[in-house]
């Protein structure tokens, strides 16, 4: 990518990077402190949820805020309150005053300023990169996120030990503000107001809503919107039984050298998808792929066996970027650029909230449900269980499959769909070839 545009995307990319990983140190080493403070997986689960909500309640006033403001502004004012919340936290530690209940709000206020980071980002990168390098882009983006993944934990386990947890707070306060840098050393281009744009306006709560109504007034883009929202869905319990599933058979150090794998199978999806950036027909990539994970996971359900399950981990992660790729590409071409911020912020939120949904059911769904079917005197020890075993683990297989199974079918039938099918056709680029120059200063 030589275009100056491309070029800015790629310094705002490394300083992105460099904070992903910082923030990923202090995530792990913050949920350390907490669970071997408390001794409580609550409290620990706390943290997480204080997280993740502030960001999905926040997310369709911050895209509508990101569509009126300098996308590159927005970006600032997202990592500045991040970093000044590190900052609180390292501060109350070195008084020795950090509370449980200090780390519930600050990460609070902290993820409601990160819920301008993604759709800024989104929408400043259909500014800065051509359209034919839009998967690339995507790619370099789940690169980075694939990297933070695999070197934040190992880092911060390290780090616990030699600089404590209130130097890791340092660390990541300081990747805030390499961030910040890079930021500052750009300009980004202003989006064209299009008709879109203009009917869009109106009061915050107008427009905050425009989002929504932007993306279900098109039925290829809300069919993508929905096929992802179903996925991720179904996913979600196969997300989170991962790891009952090994541990029914192998130790944790097996499940943390899987989990390895794992990190290095999406590395590799990536960089491959930085490279390549995705097939002609985005749409292909994403439902082709999407046939291979199901078919992976299904396969993974089959066997206790350790080489089979690292085989799947790794391919399954593999297709991960391609598939998110090749979707931003296409939402980035086919979404008129002066409303993207709000549009992306109504993608971020329902693909936030879908997740948990199957993490609190995942649970209960094995251990009532699924495990007992395949007990050794279950109801289908005599028939399933023929095929996949029985005992500990063997419903969560059972439930595997199923999941794959049932993405597979949800793939065939969303490509028999022709508005999803056809998005590519049906809906117009909104977005150039070219991008203008953004010249850094």
């Amino acid at each position: 990518m030589h275009n100056p545009g491309a070029r800015v995307f790629t310094i705002i990319w490394a300083g992105q990077f460099v904070s992903l990983v910082g923030s990923g140190l202090t995530g792990f080493a913050l949920g350390v402190w907490v669970y071997l403070t408390t001794g409580s997986v609550t409290q620990f689960s706390l943290i997480l949820l204080s997280t993740a909500v502030p960001a999905i309640v926040m997310s369709p006033v911050a895209g509508a805020l990101v569509d009126r403001w300098d996308r590159r502004k927005a970006m600032i004012l997202s990592d500045s309150g991040a970093a000044l919340s590190t900052l609180a936290i390292a501060v109350l530690l070195t008084m020795n005053s950090l509370e449980i209940w200090h780390i519930y709000i600050i990460m609070a206020i902290s993820s409601a300023f990160s819920s301008f980071q993604w759709p800024a980002y989104s929408a400043a990168t259909t500014l800065l990169v051509p359209k034919k390098h839009l998967g690339r882009a995507a790619g370099m983006v789940q690169t980075a996120q694939a990297v933070g993944q695999i070197v934040s934990p190992a880092l911060a386990g390290m780090l616990l030990v030699t600089v404590e947890i209130w130097g890791i707070i340092l660390i990541d306060f300081a990747t805030f503000l390499f961030a910040l840098v890079t930021l500052l050393m750009v300009r980004f281009p202003h989006p064209k107001i299009t008709a879109e744009g203009k009917a869009g306006k109106g009061s915050l709560l107008r427009e905050a809503v425009y989002g929504w109504y932007y993306i279900t007034a098109r039925r290829g883009l809300f069919s993508l919107l929905i096929f992802f929202a179903v996925t991720n869905f179904i996913f979600g319990f196969a997300d989170v039984l991962f790891v009952p599933l090994v541990l029914s058979f192998a130790s944790p150090v097996v499940l943390g050298t899987l989990s390895s794998f794992g990190g290095v199978g999406m590395l590799a999806g990536g960089i491959l998808m930085s490279v390549w950036g995705g097939p002609k027909r985005r749409i292909h990539g994403i439902l082709g792929f999407s046939l291979i994970l199901g078919a992976l996971v299904a396969l993974g359900g089959l066997r206790q066996n350790i080489l089979l399950l690292a085989g799947v981990i790794f391919f399954v992660l593999f297709t991960i970027p391609i598939m998110n790729g090749c979707s931003q590409a296409i939402w980035q071409t086919k979404t008129a650029p002066d409303v993207q911020g709000r549009v992306f912020a109504v993608r971020r939120m329902i693909g936030g909230s879908i997740m948990p949904l199957s993490y609190i059911g995942a649970g209960p769904l094995a251990d009532k449900v699924f495990e007992p079917l395949m007990a050794v005197n279950g109801a289908l020890a005599e028939s399933v269980g023929k095929i996949i075993g029985v005992g500990p683990g063997r419903g969560i297989g059972l439930l595997f499959i199923v999941v794959g199974v049932l993405c597979m079918l949800i793939t065939v039938a969303c490509y028999l769909y022709p508005p999803l099918r056809f998005v590519e056709d049906d809906l117009p680029d909104v977005v150039g070839e070219d991008v203008p120059a953004a010249p850094v200063s």
